[in-house]
């Protein structure tokens, strides 16, 4: 049997939904207006955050960066997709599926960290409100957004060459809609145990060491805001953090969901269904949470309409 490197393959053929033809013009609709929707939503956010003075501010500084994330994310796979479920051409060239695993895992990555990050900021500005100014001046949050960034990229490489390097024996039909781990890794003809278990060693790191940091932080806050007496504080409070909890529980129930399988057992209609969450959906949904009853953020959006 002859045993080939990924990096020999011309391409691959995105299998997706071709077999219900119905279904991709549904979802080639859909994930249109979805896409439509995310790039508005979180340009606006950076547009808004950059012009409006007010939102100078770190928790807007933190927003910004999640927006940019999620606009590169859905930039890197989302276009292929809706080229895909438009007609039947179903190829990705061995260069763009390359591009599309470095670039959504890096992605992934950073958004993992930066929402610890966000989590960190809600803790210093409920707990230690006098000291939040000391605790995070500019120089300071643009240093953990610039070690995210780098954290992230560097992760993302360690595992896309991991996958990168897996032979295999003129595979070249991806039963799913992106270019992602879990699928690469089926077409391998060589056993993938080992490489199975230090991606998702790696992704059990990324995922769980964040996400107890987060709700370390939460909890911090729960006890803080027990001690607020006037209900007023404890909406402002609350408030200050329920969008970014709701974005939590999207991100991280999906992501965990995807990657902490060391033997993935998820049908591959259901996995494709679960891309298209967290790959659409959330990034979607991201900028109208954290929008829709954000008072400043209104306010901005107002004031650029002329509107204030």
């Amino acid at each position: 049997m002859l045993v080939l490197n990924i990096s020999s393959f011309p391409g691959f053929f995105l299998l997706g939904f071709s077999r219900q033809p119905r279904l991709e013009i549904i979802l080639f609709v859909v994930t249109a207006v979805f896409y439509l929707l995310a790039l508005l939503g979180n340009a606006a956010i950076i547009v808004l955050a950059c012009v409006d003075p007010r939102l100078h501010t770190p928790m807007y500084l933190f927003l910004t960066h999640l927006s940019l994330m999620d606009l590169c994310y859905t930039a890197s796979t989302v276009p292929q997709l809706l080229f895909n479920l438009w007609g039947p051409e179903k190829t990705i060239s061995y260069g763009g599926c390359v591009g599309q695993l470095y670039v959504s895992l890096a992605m992934g990555s950073t958004e993992c960290i930066l929402l610890a990050v966000m989590a960190l900021d809600h803790f210093v500005a409920v707990c230690r409100p006098l000291h939040y100014a000391v605790l995070m001046p500019p120089r300071v949050c643009w240093q953990l957004v610039t070690s995210t960034w780098l954290t992230g990229m560097a992760i993302s490489l360690v595992q896309t060459v991991l996958v990168m390097r897996v032979p295999l024996c003129g595979r070249n039909v991806i039963d799913h809609i992106f270019c992602e781990v879990p699928v690469l890794l089926k077409l391998a003809c060589v056993d993938t145990t080992t490489h199975r278990m230090q991606l998702f060693l790696v992704s059990a790191f990324l995922l769980l060491l964040p996400f107890t940091l987060i709700l370390i932080s939460y909890s911090c806050i729960a006890q803080a805001v027990c001690k607020i007496r006037s209900s007023g504080g404890r909406q402002k409070a609350l408030g200050t953090c329920l969008s970014h909890l709701v974005v939590v529980f999207l991100f991280y129930g999906t992501a965990m969901a995807t990657y902490l399988q060391p033997t993935p057992t998820t049908s591959q209609d259901r996995s494709k269904f679960m891309a298209l969450l967290y790959g659409v959906v959330t990034p979607t949904l991201n900028p109208f949470i954290y929008t829709l009853r954000n008072k400043d953020m209104n306010g901005a959006l107002r004031k650029v309409m002329g509107k204030e």
